[in-house]
């Protein structure tokens, strides 16, 4: 049985679009690719020195859906500055027979351009965190970007809920400490509600 969608006037049903082609695919691929070399450039004509954003690179190659070799010849050809001059000097002594993969890519990267003290340092700025004069969506996005310092502590769901709670200003864990949340997102939309319902109270009474 063919499958059919029905067009946006209520009329007769439309048949299902083609699927994409291999050419379509890597005029996407391309295209993509094309995106993430402009916003590289765009980084280096700020700063020559600035390493380039390496999860964003990653996230164009995961959607261009390019194999581990690939992704280290684009993201390697990307490098501008201090960046390729690491990965001159890294590259050396790698051959055709023993080639560098992804993951030793993005290790050596990570390893060069944030070093082990400023690692430490930014773990202990994320376990120190508390919301303080920060809404609930701000302190959410400082949350998760310093998060990545300390995965261990983040691995898993409740682990992530108990850190973001003992940083919650305490009016707002008095109110949320009585209740489960199935997940992170769970808590946090409760945390943006209760703080929302504050303000139009908050609002009300200066009326008043």
């Amino acid at each position: 049985m063919v499958n059919t969608r029905r067009n946006n006037q209520g009329g007769e049903d439309l048949p299902p679009p083609p699927p994409i082609t291999i050419e379509q695919l890597m005029m996407m691929q391309t295209q993509l690719l094309q995106q993430m070399a402009q916003s590289m450039q765009n980084i280096g004509k700020r700063n020559e020195n600035a390493p380039p954003q390496l999860r964003a690179i990653e996230r164009q190659l995961e959607i261009s859906q390019c194999d581990d070799k690939e992704k280290v010849l684009y993201a390697s050809r990307l490098l501008q500055g201090a960046a390729l001059d690491w990965w001159d000097s890294f590259r050396f002594g790698y051959t055709e027979a023993n080639p560098i993969t992804w993951q030793e890519f993005r290790s050596a990267f990570r390893s060069h351009h944030e070093p082990a003290g400023l690692m430490k340092l930014k773990k202990k700025e994320f376990l120190a965190l508390k919301q303080g004069s920060m809404s609930v969506v701000e302190y959410r996005d400082k949350f998760i970007q310093l998060s990545r310092y300390a995965p261990t502590e983040v691995e898993d769901d409740e682990k992530r809920q108990e850190l973001f709670m003992e940083g919650l200003n305490d009016g707002l864990q008095y109110q949320l400490l009585s209740h489960t949340f199935a997940s992170f997102q769970q808590l946090v939309d409760k945390a943006f509600v209760i703080e929302n319902k504050r303000h139009q109270m908050e609002d009300k009474k200066r009326k008043f």
